[in-house]
């Protein structure tokens, strides 16, 4: 290394140490650089659930179906599973202690999931590892089911991250946005309505305009969501406006966007939390590009297929302002929804493919 004529030479303690302040600027500089850009390689967890349809059962204990992945997918990101922590024992054991000792007369063996939970740290690697959360629709209980367990437990690391200036965003669809209102009320406020098998258009309310979730929509989109039927719904319980209004937690919590009604019963169909990022739809717009059952309720116009991207690119450019991340490429690469094989099940559900989980 050159010196200056007249100075004596640097110690090389001296040198190393000054190496190695010049790499970590180099680096801080780099991680202000990202700070500023934003995250633009986000992963979003889909939280799988517990297969609740006889057919399931033998592909595996928890599911998630395909359109939810394309969906995200779709607007840029990739998905890691949530898995539950399922596996399974003989359905006509009563006890444990007749499993570990042997029942006699069983002559037919099926089987039923139990549940052997994640430990919260093994949850908690998880939350800091993505860039936001998806709980999808489905069929399980809003209480009772590991689905819900698990949910509240991301739910909870969500508020707390965000209170402390750690971005990270929630989005229910369906179950999921039913499932947000327990979380959030600590009720099950539902009322059933007749909406299985229906697309319809969106009743905006006046907050929508300066919402999070639509402001930024192109007037053309928006105007299509309110005059076509370009949501699809299949849920037979909705939140009222009524029960809605009534609950004080629900009603300090989120903004009501946009409302449809079933008879007599005005319900949410979109709502986004003021303070969080923390979004809620009781319709499907994973379908309208991704599913093909030959059902009514799955538009799949032009108009239908643009909404639900302007949709999944909201999400995901909220999860960018995320800046979780794995430790390390080889552990990001293993938890990646690219190690699983999504099977074929167009013929037997509503659904055209999905992911299956032991």
């Amino acid at each position: 290394m050159r010196r200056l004529a007249g100075l004596p030479p640097l110690p090389a303690a001296t040198l190393l140490l000054l190496l190695l302040l010049r790499g970590a600027a180099a680096a801080a500089l780099v991680l202000r650089g990202r700070l500023a850009e934003g995250n633009e390689r986000p992963i979003i967890g889909i939280l799988s659930q517990e297969c609740h349809f006889e057919k399931f059962h033998r592909f595996g204990s928890s599911y998630i179906a395909a359109s939810y992945v394309k969906f995200l997918e779709s607007a840029g990101a990739r998905v890691v599973p949530i898995r539950m922590g399922v596996t399974h024992c003989l359905q006509l054991c009563p006890s444990w202690s007749q499993l570990e000792t042997g029942v006699a007369g069983l002559q037919e063996i099926t089987t039923m999931p139990f549940i052997l939970n994640l430990s919260d740290e093994e949850y908690d690697k998880i939350f800091h590892s993505i860039n936001g959360v998806l709980f999808p629709g489905g069929g399980v209980d809003l209480k009772t089911s590991e689905y819900s367990r698990v949910a509240k437990i991301f739910y909870r690391k969500a508020l707390e991250a965000n209170d402390k200036g750690d971005y990270f965003p929630v989005w229910g669809t369906c179950l999921g946005h039913e499932e947000l209102t327990y979380l959030t009320s600590g009720e099950v406020l539902l009322v059933n309505t007749k909406t299985d098998g229906f697309a319809l258009p969106l009743n905006f309310t006046s907050a929508a305009k300066d919402s999070r979730l639509f402001k930024n929509f192109p007037d053309d989109v928006l105007h299509a969501f309110a005059t076509e039927p370009l949501t699809s719904n299949f849920h037979k319980w909705s939140l009222s406006m009524e029960n809605f209004t009534r609950n004080e937690k629900l009603r300090n919590f989120y903004n009501v966007l946009t409302t449809n009604t079933d008879d007599e019963v005005e319900f949410i169909s979109t709502m986004e939390a003021y303070k969080y990022p923390i979004y809620g739809v009781q319709w499907h717009p994973e379908k309208n590009p991704f599913e093909w059952k030959n059902s009514p309720g799955i538009p799949h116009s032009p108009s239908a297929v643009r909404a639900a991207y302007y949709i999944a690119d909201f999400f995901i450019n909220e999860a960018r302002k995320s800046l979780h991340h794995f430790p390390s490429e080889d552990e990001e690469t293993k938890e990646l929804i690219y190690n699983y094989t999504p099977i074929y099940t167009g013929t037997f559900s509503s659904f055209q493919q999905i992911y299956f989980f032991d």
